[in-house]
């Protein structure tokens, strides 16, 4: 036993370096980062209905220049049973010199077809999404987007 008494001294006296987490430590992390989560969330949550209403406002003014465009051809806008399909395929009509828009059209930002009547209670024509909640009114993420108001 003596032929390596250092041996048995720095076994005894070493300082554990294997040592964890305490429960109440991760327990202290996971409520920071379930708050941080909590603040960012709601903040990119808003943003992102944000950016939705100004994509669709986005989009209205495009289909608008694509049907001002349509009329100074054919000389009137697309009828309402034509809707804005006739922006991308022509339906027959004489004069027709599109396609004015380069894809076909899309839905609104929240999946829905935009609602295109001409002619318009609001003007020549009337082009509007009913925003996320698919109704007509509503206020903030629910509100409509119309070609009259923009």
């Amino acid at each position: 036993m003596t032929l390596y008494p250092t041996m048995k001294y720095r076994k005894e006296n070493r300082v554990c370096s294997n040592k964890g987490f305490t429960l109440i430590e991760l327990l202290v992390v996971m409520v920071i980062l379930g708050l941080l989560v909590g603040l960012i969330g709601l903040n990119v949550f808003k943003r992102l209905g944000e950016s939705k209403q100004k994509a669709a406002r986005v989009q209205i003014a495009m289909f608008g220049d694509a049907l001002d465009a349509f009329r100074l051809s054919v000389g009137r806008y697309p009828t309402t049973a034509e809707g804005l399909e006739a922006l991308y395929k022509n339906p027959g009509i004489p004069g027709w010199d599109g396609p004015y828009l380069s894809k076909n059209v899309p839905p609104d930002p929240w999946g829905r077809p935009y609602i295109y009547s001409c002619p318009g209670e609001h003007g020549d024509y009337d082009l509007e999404s009913l925003g996320a909640d698919g109704q007509e009114g509503g206020k903030g993420e629910n509100a409509d987007i119309a070609s009259w108001q923009q």
